[in-house]
Protein backbone atom coordinates (compact mmCIF):
# COMPACT_ATOMS: atom_id res chain seq x y z
CA UNK A 1 0.00 0.00 0.00
CA UNK A 2 2.93 2.26 0.89
CA UNK A 3 4.64 1.92 -2.21
CA UNK A 4 1.43 2.67 -4.08
CA UNK A 5 0.99 5.94 -2.49
CA UNK A 6 4.58 6.67 -3.07
CA UNK A 7 4.25 5.80 -6.66
CA UNK A 8 0.99 8.17 -7.03
CA UNK A 9 2.55 11.21 -5.15
CA UNK A 10 5.47 10.49 -7.97
CA UNK A 11 3.05 11.09 -10.74
CA UNK A 12 1.22 13.50 -9.40
CA UNK A 13 4.67 16.02 -9.03
CA UNK A 14 5.57 14.19 -12.91
CA UNK A 15 2.33 15.98 -13.38
CA UNK A 16 2.24 19.00 -12.37
CA UNK A 17 5.87 19.52 -13.35
CA UNK A 18 4.82 18.77 -16.71
CA UNK A 19 1.93 21.45 -16.43
CA UNK A 20 4.32 24.19 -15.38
CA UNK A 21 6.83 23.49 -17.95
CA UNK A 22 4.75 23.59 -20.51
CA UNK A 23 3.35 26.59 -19.28
CA UNK A 24 7.13 27.95 -19.41
CA UNK A 25 7.35 26.55 -22.91
CA UNK A 26 4.62 28.98 -24.03
CA UNK A 27 5.26 31.97 -22.13
CA UNK A 28 9.04 31.46 -23.17
CA UNK A 29 9.88 32.27 -19.27
CA UNK A 30 13.68 31.05 -19.45
CA UNK A 31 13.85 33.66 -22.30
CA UNK A 32 15.26 31.04 -25.43
CA UNK A 33 16.69 32.51 -27.95
CA UNK A 34 16.66 35.70 -26.52
CA UNK A 35 20.07 37.75 -26.07
CA UNK A 36 20.61 39.77 -23.00
CA UNK A 37 22.97 42.59 -22.08
CA UNK A 38 25.05 43.00 -19.27
CA UNK A 39 27.39 45.12 -18.06
CA UNK A 40 31.30 44.13 -16.83
CA UNK A 41 34.33 45.62 -15.71
CA UNK A 42 37.78 44.18 -16.89
CA UNK A 43 39.98 42.33 -13.95
CA UNK A 44 42.70 41.31 -16.43
CA UNK A 45 43.56 42.15 -19.85
CA UNK A 46 45.81 39.84 -20.03
CA UNK A 47 44.06 36.49 -19.73
CA UNK A 48 40.80 38.62 -20.17
CA UNK A 49 38.93 37.83 -16.68
CA UNK A 50 36.29 40.63 -15.98
CA UNK A 51 33.59 40.74 -13.96
CA UNK A 52 30.04 40.09 -15.05
CA UNK A 53 27.15 41.38 -13.05
CA UNK A 54 23.98 39.24 -13.34
CA UNK A 55 20.88 40.14 -11.51
CA UNK A 56 23.00 42.64 -8.84
CA UNK A 57 25.39 39.44 -8.50
CA UNK A 58 28.96 39.53 -9.25
CA UNK A 59 30.32 36.71 -11.32
CA UNK A 60 33.66 36.15 -12.39
CA UNK A 61 33.86 35.35 -15.98
CA UNK A 62 37.02 34.64 -18.86
CA UNK A 63 36.58 35.40 -22.53
CA UNK A 64 38.23 32.43 -24.65
CA UNK A 65 38.08 34.13 -27.94
CA UNK A 66 35.38 36.95 -29.70
CA UNK A 67 32.35 34.13 -29.98
CA UNK A 68 32.71 32.53 -26.20
CA UNK A 69 32.90 33.43 -22.87
CA UNK A 70 33.00 31.11 -19.74
CA UNK A 71 31.30 31.86 -16.15
CA UNK A 72 32.43 30.43 -13.28
CA UNK A 73 29.91 29.64 -10.77
CA UNK A 74 29.50 29.10 -6.82
CA UNK A 75 26.78 27.97 -4.53
CA UNK A 76 26.09 32.16 -4.62
CA UNK A 77 25.05 31.90 -8.09
CA UNK A 78 21.33 32.27 -9.56
CA UNK A 79 19.99 29.18 -9.70
CA UNK A 80 18.92 29.78 -13.18
CA UNK A 81 22.78 30.35 -14.50
CA UNK A 82 23.31 26.85 -12.27
CA UNK A 83 20.59 25.05 -14.11
CA UNK A 84 21.85 26.31 -17.22
CA UNK A 85 25.13 24.86 -16.67
CA UNK A 86 23.84 21.52 -15.18
CA UNK A 87 22.51 20.68 -18.43
CA UNK A 88 26.06 20.24 -19.39
CA UNK A 89 27.30 18.31 -17.09
CA UNK A 90 29.58 21.32 -15.04
CA UNK A 91 27.25 23.06 -12.31
CA UNK A 92 30.70 25.55 -11.75
CA UNK A 93 30.83 26.36 -15.45
CA UNK A 94 28.79 28.30 -18.34
CA UNK A 95 29.94 28.64 -21.81
CA UNK A 96 27.57 31.52 -23.62
CA UNK A 97 27.71 33.08 -26.63
CA UNK A 98 28.82 36.27 -27.47
CA UNK A 99 26.85 38.54 -29.72
CA UNK A 100 28.41 41.64 -29.38
CA UNK A 101 30.86 43.40 -27.19
CA UNK A 102 31.08 47.20 -26.40
CA UNK A 103 32.41 49.17 -23.62
CA UNK A 104 31.72 47.79 -20.20
CA UNK A 105 28.76 45.83 -22.53
CA UNK A 106 28.12 42.37 -23.33
CA UNK A 107 25.51 41.21 -25.13
CA UNK A 108 24.93 37.33 -24.60
CA UNK A 109 23.30 34.33 -25.82
CA UNK A 110 23.00 31.55 -23.41
CA UNK A 111 21.86 27.90 -23.99
CA UNK A 112 18.46 27.21 -24.04
CA UNK A 113 16.79 25.58 -20.92
CA UNK A 114 13.67 23.10 -21.91
CA UNK A 115 11.22 20.84 -19.13
CA UNK A 116 13.28 22.29 -16.03
CA UNK A 117 10.87 20.97 -13.31
CA UNK A 118 10.32 17.67 -14.98
CA UNK A 119 14.09 17.19 -15.20
CA UNK A 120 14.11 18.16 -11.37
CA UNK A 121 11.31 16.07 -10.34
CA UNK A 122 12.63 13.32 -12.29
CA UNK A 123 16.05 13.56 -11.05
CA UNK A 124 14.62 13.84 -7.53
CA UNK A 125 12.94 10.89 -7.99
CA UNK A 126 16.22 8.52 -9.03
CA UNK A 127 18.32 10.40 -6.49
CA UNK A 128 15.77 9.65 -3.19
CA UNK A 129 15.11 5.77 -5.10
CA UNK A 130 19.26 5.33 -4.77
CA UNK A 131 19.50 7.17 -1.48
CA UNK A 132 16.74 4.67 0.02
CA UNK A 133 18.18 1.29 -1.30
CA UNK A 134 21.70 2.99 0.07
CA UNK A 135 19.62 3.54 3.47
CA UNK A 136 18.14 -0.01 3.71
CA UNK A 137 21.47 -1.76 2.77
CA UNK A 138 23.33 -0.08 6.07
CA UNK A 139 20.54 -0.98 8.37
CA UNK A 140 20.56 -4.53 7.34
CA UNK A 141 24.24 -4.98 9.50
CA UNK A 142 21.96 -3.50 12.45
CA UNK A 143 19.12 -5.90 12.43
CA UNK A 144 21.14 -8.85 11.69
CA UNK A 145 22.90 -8.33 14.48
CA UNK A 146 20.03 -7.35 16.91
CA UNK A 147 18.60 -10.71 15.84
CA UNK A 148 21.88 -12.43 16.12
CA UNK A 149 22.02 -11.02 19.70
CA UNK A 150 18.42 -11.86 19.94
CA UNK A 151 19.13 -15.63 19.23
CA UNK A 152 22.55 -15.29 21.55
CA UNK A 153 19.95 -14.37 24.63
CA UNK A 154 17.27 -16.72 24.21
CA UNK A 155 19.92 -19.67 24.02
CA UNK A 156 21.90 -17.96 27.02
CA UNK A 157 19.79 -17.30 29.38
CA UNK A 158 19.85 -13.64 29.35
CA UNK A 159 16.83 -13.02 28.63
CA UNK A 160 15.19 -14.48 31.29
CA UNK A 161 17.63 -12.43 33.41
CA UNK A 162 16.50 -9.35 31.68
CA UNK A 163 12.49 -10.27 32.28
CA UNK A 164 13.66 -11.04 35.70
CA UNK A 165 15.10 -7.49 36.39
CA UNK A 166 11.89 -5.88 34.69
CA UNK A 167 9.32 -8.09 35.47
CA UNK A 168 7.46 -5.35 38.14
CA UNK A 169 7.17 -3.20 35.62
CA UNK A 170 5.94 -5.67 33.02
CA UNK A 171 3.61 -6.98 35.26
CA UNK A 172 1.70 -4.17 35.92
CA UNK A 173 1.83 -3.48 32.36
CA UNK A 174 0.64 -7.13 31.11
CA UNK A 175 -1.51 -8.04 33.99
CA UNK A 176 -3.09 -10.85 31.45
CA UNK A 177 0.67 -12.74 30.71
CA UNK A 178 1.56 -15.54 32.49
CA UNK A 179 4.90 -15.31 34.34
CA UNK A 180 7.99 -16.61 32.77
CA UNK A 181 5.89 -16.42 29.17
CA UNK A 182 8.18 -16.18 26.55
CA UNK A 183 6.43 -12.88 25.10
CA UNK A 184 7.90 -11.09 28.48
CA UNK A 185 11.30 -11.46 26.22
CA UNK A 186 10.37 -10.27 23.27
CA UNK A 187 8.64 -7.34 24.76
CA UNK A 188 12.23 -6.76 26.63
CA UNK A 189 14.18 -6.67 23.66
CA UNK A 190 11.42 -4.75 21.73
CA UNK A 191 11.86 -1.97 24.43
CA UNK A 192 15.55 -1.91 24.37
CA UNK A 193 15.78 -1.69 20.61
CA UNK A 194 13.20 1.26 20.69
CA UNK A 195 15.25 3.03 23.74
CA UNK A 196 18.43 2.73 22.44
CA UNK A 197 17.25 4.76 19.17
CA UNK A 198 17.30 1.03 16.60
CA UNK A 199 13.38 1.47 15.44
CA UNK A 200 14.29 -0.83 12.37
CA UNK A 201 16.02 -3.68 14.70
CA UNK A 202 12.60 -3.60 16.98
CA UNK A 203 10.73 -4.50 14.12
CA UNK A 204 11.13 -8.05 13.96
CA UNK A 205 11.11 -8.21 17.51
CA UNK A 206 7.59 -6.14 17.90
CA UNK A 207 6.22 -8.50 15.21
CA UNK A 208 7.14 -11.64 17.59
CA UNK A 209 5.90 -10.45 20.62
CA UNK A 210 2.47 -9.74 18.78
CA UNK A 211 2.30 -13.05 17.78
CA UNK A 212 3.00 -14.49 21.25
CA UNK A 213 0.61 -12.44 22.30
CA UNK A 214 -2.17 -13.16 19.71
CA UNK A 215 -1.66 -16.88 21.38
CA UNK A 216 -2.92 -15.72 24.80
CA UNK A 217 -5.70 -13.96 23.22
CA UNK A 218 -9.30 -15.52 23.99
CA UNK A 219 -10.82 -13.37 21.05
CA UNK A 220 -8.74 -14.05 17.99
CA UNK A 221 -10.74 -10.93 16.00
CA UNK A 222 -10.07 -9.05 18.72
CA UNK A 223 -6.80 -7.27 20.10
CA UNK A 224 -6.64 -8.06 23.97
CA UNK A 225 -5.94 -5.21 26.20
CA UNK A 226 -2.11 -6.18 26.17
CA UNK A 227 -1.42 -6.21 22.52
CA UNK A 228 -3.50 -2.38 22.68
CA UNK A 229 -0.43 -1.45 25.61
CA UNK A 230 2.04 -3.15 23.77
CA UNK A 231 1.35 -1.55 20.39
CA UNK A 232 1.16 2.05 22.86
CA UNK A 233 4.34 1.35 23.84
CA UNK A 234 6.44 0.32 20.89
CA UNK A 235 4.75 3.80 19.09
CA UNK A 236 5.47 6.41 21.96
CA UNK A 237 8.68 4.09 23.38
CA UNK A 238 11.20 6.39 25.32
CA UNK A 239 14.05 6.92 22.97
CA UNK A 240 17.58 7.86 24.63
CA UNK A 241 19.79 7.84 21.87
CA UNK A 242 18.21 9.75 17.94
CA UNK A 243 16.75 6.70 15.78
CA UNK A 244 19.38 5.18 13.52
CA UNK A 245 17.75 6.66 10.55
CA UNK A 246 17.88 10.25 11.61
CA UNK A 247 21.83 9.75 12.50
CA UNK A 248 21.58 8.41 8.69
CA UNK A 249 19.85 11.66 7.42
CA UNK A 250 21.91 14.04 10.33
CA UNK A 251 24.81 13.14 10.91
CA UNK A 252 26.63 14.73 13.66
CA UNK A 253 23.98 17.34 13.95
CA UNK A 254 21.14 15.56 15.71
CA UNK A 255 23.12 15.78 19.15
CA UNK A 256 21.52 18.90 19.30
CA UNK A 257 18.40 16.82 19.33
CA UNK A 258 19.22 14.04 21.70
CA UNK A 259 17.69 16.44 24.77
CA UNK A 260 14.26 17.33 23.26
CA UNK A 261 13.89 13.99 21.81
CA UNK A 262 14.20 12.27 25.42
CA UNK A 263 11.82 14.63 26.72
CA UNK A 264 9.13 14.40 24.22
CA UNK A 265 9.43 10.59 23.49
CA UNK A 266 9.31 10.25 27.41
CA UNK A 267 5.75 12.21 27.77
CA UNK A 268 4.72 10.08 24.95
CA UNK A 269 5.26 7.20 26.73
CA UNK A 270 3.11 8.33 30.06
CA UNK A 271 0.40 9.41 28.00
CA UNK A 272 0.18 6.03 25.99
CA UNK A 273 0.05 3.57 29.33
CA UNK A 274 -2.34 6.55 31.08
CA UNK A 275 -4.74 6.15 28.34
CA UNK A 276 -4.05 2.59 27.54
CA UNK A 277 -4.55 1.98 30.96
CA UNK A 278 -7.79 3.99 31.23
CA UNK A 279 -9.58 2.16 28.30
CA UNK A 280 -8.37 -1.12 29.65
CA UNK A 281 -10.73 -0.46 33.03
CA UNK A 282 -13.46 0.31 30.61
CA UNK A 283 -13.41 -2.93 29.11
CA UNK A 284 -14.57 -6.20 29.68
CA UNK A 285 -12.34 -7.55 31.96
CA UNK A 286 -10.58 -10.38 29.47
CA UNK A 287 -9.72 -14.17 30.51
CA UNK A 288 -6.91 -14.09 33.07
CA UNK A 289 -4.97 -17.62 32.28
CA UNK A 290 -3.51 -19.41 35.32
CA UNK A 291 -0.13 -18.35 36.35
Amino acid sequence: MLNKIWAGLILLGIVFALAQDINDEIQNSHQNGIARTFAYSTISPADSTITLIFEQQQLNAVIKNSQHIQIHLDEQSPLYLKALAALNGNETLLSAIIVSKEAHQLTLLFPELHWQKLRSVTQAAFDMAAFAVKLAIGLIGIMALWLGLMQIAEKSGLIKIMVKIVQPLLSWLFPNIPKDHPAFGSISLNMAANVLGLGNAATPLGIKAMQQLQELNTDKNKASNEMCMFLALNTSSVQLLPPVTLIALMGTQVSELIVPIILATSFSTVSAVIVAKYYARRTQPAHVPEK
